[in-house]
């Protein structure tokens, strides 16, 4: 893939920690022509440290490599010198590259401007945005069940069915913010579980859509996967997961008609989109969009502002990435790319 592509700074690094390879963004970020960041160490060209003031990448990768099992680099702050001195903050995650034996030979860093907030300060977000989309659901699903215990001979069979299904419906959402809670957690530690087993992607997707119409019947979604689509080796939970996001995504702030999903494959790589033709986003916040909590203040509906994040997660513990393509007017694309070879680690 071409690194250019990705909104957020790009560093691939050696065995040795050395820049083999960055994009714009990462000049933009630091200052520095990427020519410059070519070849120089992260640790000494950007003194690199946390914000307690602990060196980065001096004494050897972040502790999550120690784990033989996790390929993602959990996402961290990092404070750096620019340039022209000036010190910058920044979130840090990205992937580690192994070779045969487990051992870490490479690795590719994203890294996106951050302002410097106090230690626990996310955490607290965290807790707060996710109590508060919990508390509307949970509040229909205790007034909707005490109305059916106090009134239920009273009720009509059509008023009944009317109030369990939205019971069943404010209990999915519920059951999506704990699941996005215990999601957070696991990348950001590094302990996310892979279950994987060869996934036919296409069957898959023509599912999410049929899931997805159910609560949202407007959703008019053209499949287009060529006859030779390959399957991939992935935890096809995961995976649903993050092509539901991207559809849901696509019906609510873009468009629920004219959405397409489709598939190519080329040298090793499956690429899934989605697309939609709705308004679009605007420059201004295409490079926010994959960050914790950002929700766009022109859209009507609410949510965490924490899917597309943790789907670009999922899809990078499996190797891949997600990216977006927006035009003002026309709509946007979210693809992801995924792996067809079977990991070396679990081919043994």
């Amino acid at each position: 893939m071409d690194i250019e592509l990705i909104p957020d700074a790009v560093f691939e690094l050696d065995a040795e920690q050395r820049v083999t390879a960055a994009n714009q963004r990462a000049a933009d970020l630091t200052g520095y022509d990427v020519a410059a960041i070519v070849g120089g160490r992260p640790a000494e060209l950007l003194r690199c440290r946390t914000p307690d003031g602990h060196p980065v990448l001096a004494d050897g990768w972040h502790p999550s490599s120690r784990l033989p099992c996790v390929t993602r680099i959990p996402e961290h702050e990092v404070r750096l010198v620019r340039a022209d001195g000036t010190d910058v903050g920044a979130m840090v995650t990205g992937r580690y590259r192994r070779g045969q034996s487990g051992e870490v030979v490479g690795a590719v860093l994203l890294a996106r401007p951050s302002a410097r907030r106090p230690a626990g300060v996310e955490g607290i977000e965290v807790i707060s945005t996710v109590s508060h989309e919990l508390r509307s659901p949970l509040t229909s699903v205790r007034g909707y069940t005490s109305l059916l215990l106090n009134r239920w001979d009273r009720l009509a069979d059509d008023q009944k069915r009317t109030m369990l299904e939205q019971v069943n419906h404010d209990a999915g959402r519920v059951t999506r913010l704990v699941t996005e809670l215990l999601d957070i957690s696991r990348l950001e530690s590094g302990r996310l579980v892979l279950r994987r087993q060869l996934v036919d992607l296409p069957a898959l997707a023509a599912n999410v859509v049929e899931k997805v119409r159910m609560l949202e019947p407007e959703v008019d979604a053209e499949l287009g996967f060529p006859a030779d689509f390959p399957p991939v080796y992935a935890d096809p939970d995961k995976i649903e997961q993050v092509l539901t996001n991207l559809v849901e995504n696509a019906a609510k702030y873009g468009n629920p008609k004219g959405m397409r999903i489709f598939g190519r494959h080329r040298d090793g790589m499956v690429t899934v989109a989605v697309a939609d033709k709705g308004e679009g986003i605007p420059e201004r916040d295409l490079r926010r969009v994959f960050s914790k909590f950002f929700r766009r203040a022109e859209t009507r509906p609410t949510g965490s502002g924490l899917g597309l994040w943790i789907s670009r997660g999922l899809v990078e513990a499996h190797g891949g990435s997600l990216v977006v393509a927006s035009q003002v007017g026309a709509g946007s694309t979210f693809s992801f790319t995924l792996p067809t070879a079977v990991p070396e680690e679990l081919a043994r």
